[in-house]
């Protein structure tokens, strides 16, 4: 896959060649970084903090509320790398810091190592000094220890001169179990794909920002399709992962869809489809994946509307799971619901309501029997989803917060407050 890659010097993206010559300046990183978050992960760079001079760290912050994020720049210890690590990033990438002693100390599957290479041998120092080692010899010395590795031709960063897949080749067997991502040189997008072939990312900054390729050009390129047509099926969730329909695309659907950061797809009757468009039933799109195969893309939407089916039923398989059906309804009454109803008594009255949850959290604390757990959870899930309608905070919403708490590593103590024990 490809890994966008944003580096960080005073606040913004800039594009420098061989580490040095500052090529492009200035760029926006969070309009960078909602661009990207499109295709899942980006890498950030924190270049200020690895040649010692600073620090981007507010910025990167930001970022990190946008899209998943491998941080690197600077991470030269255990408490540096698990501080990222608690703040959000789904990896960190050591470099100096790569280190036996330091990687035992970090879990495995959340660190990847930096092997920046200049004509085979590895520099360090934001690339300035060299360590008369080689990539091989790194690799073998620290296999076992982290997820991934991240090479860079460090001659080749910035030029645009295309990437060397024959000493990649070497590395993915080096490489052994973690996953390899290279960098430094991309022209095309066919050498993405090329690399995807052999189960190598590759990151790349200067051929997106240069507009040498774009991002639906990539994907197009990884993917394949044994139709007569050359369409793609394209599966549509929720942002909680629940599937809305299916529907095709093609390279010109998917660039406009990537483009216009919409539901865009391609009807085999009428040509390009943009969801919504004779409609209220729009749809943001907030990220695409292809399948492990690369016959299949998944498009991630924020669905407005009736829903995504043209029946007018929220996805093409009914009503969808109960859960989503009981937001749902919970969000029309906020602006619907009948005079005296119990939910519109809840709705306005947040004493009433504060006590239903108080009592049902009491009571499914005292539950004992299966039977009695479930019903006494289903009570307090209907007031808690009362509370987030009042407050118009979705599930996905707190989907989310748990996924970001599930990427800290120093864990609480996890005491009741004294005024809650007993």
């Amino acid at each position: 896959m490809i890994v966008p890659s944003i580096d960080l010097m005073n606040g913004k993206a800039v594009q420098l060649r061989e580490g040095r010559e500052l090529i492009i300046d200035a760029v926006d990183p969070l309009v960078m970084a909602k661009r990207f978050a499109l295709v899942g992960e980006v890498a950030v760079v924190d270049l200020d903090a690895a040649f010692g001079r600073g620090s981007n760290r507010e910025i990167i912050d930001e970022i990190l509320e946008i899209t998943p994020c491998r941080v690197g720049g600077g991470i030269r210890d255990v408490e540096t790398a698990r501080s990222w690590l608690d703040r959000g990033a789904s990896k960190v990438v050591l470099g100096t810091a790569a280190v036996p002693e330091v990687l035992k100390k970090l879990p495995k599957e959340r660190v990847i190592v930096a092997l920046d290479a200049r004509d085979g041998e590895v520099v360090v120092d934001g690339w300035r000094r060299s360590t008369g080692r080689t990539v091989l010899s790194r690799m073998k010395e620290l296999n076992g220890l982290a997820a991934g590795y991240l090479v860079t031709f460090v001659e080749n960063e910035g030029h645009l001169t295309g990437l060397d897949l024959s000493r990649t080749r070497d590395f993915v067997e080096a490489a052994g179990d973690a996953r390899l991502t290279i960098a430094g040189g991309v022209e095309n997008a066919e050498e993405i794909a090329a690399a995807d072939e052999i189960g190598v990312d590759v990151q790349v900054g200067m051929a997106l920002y240069t507009e040498r390729i774009d991002l639906a050009g990539v994907l197009a390129a990884m993917l394949k399709s044994d139709r007569e047509d050359g369409l793609f099926a394209t599966i549509i969730v929720d942002e909680r992962g629940s599937a809305l329909g299916l529907a095709w695309s093609n390279v010109e659907s998917l660039r406009l869809a990537l483009e216009h950061r919409r539901g865009v797809y391609h009807s085999r009757t009428r040509g390009v489809w943009v969801k919504g468009e004779n409609s209220s039933a729009t749809q943001d799109l907030l990220r695409v994946d292809l399948d492990c195969d690369r016959d299949a893309l998944r498009f991630t939407v924020r669905q407005h509307g009736a829903g995504f089916c043209h029946r007018g039923t929220p996805t093409c398989f009914g009503d969808g799971p109960p859960m989503a059906q009981l937001e749902r309804l919970l969000g029309s009454r906020v602006s619907s619901s009948p005079e005296g109803s119990y939910t519109r008594r809840l709705l306005d009255d947040p004493r009433l309501l504060a006590a239903k949850l108080r009592e049902e959290a009491d009571e499914l604390a005292e539950a004992a029997s299966r039977e009695h757990v479930v019903s006494e959870a289903a009570d307090l899930i209907y007031f808690t989803l009362v509370a987030l309608a009042r407050a118009g905070v979705r599930l996905a919403d707190v989907e989310r917060e748990f996924a970001r708490r599930m990427l800290r590593i120093t864990r609480r103590g996890g005491k009741a407050k004294p005024e809650a024990g007993r």
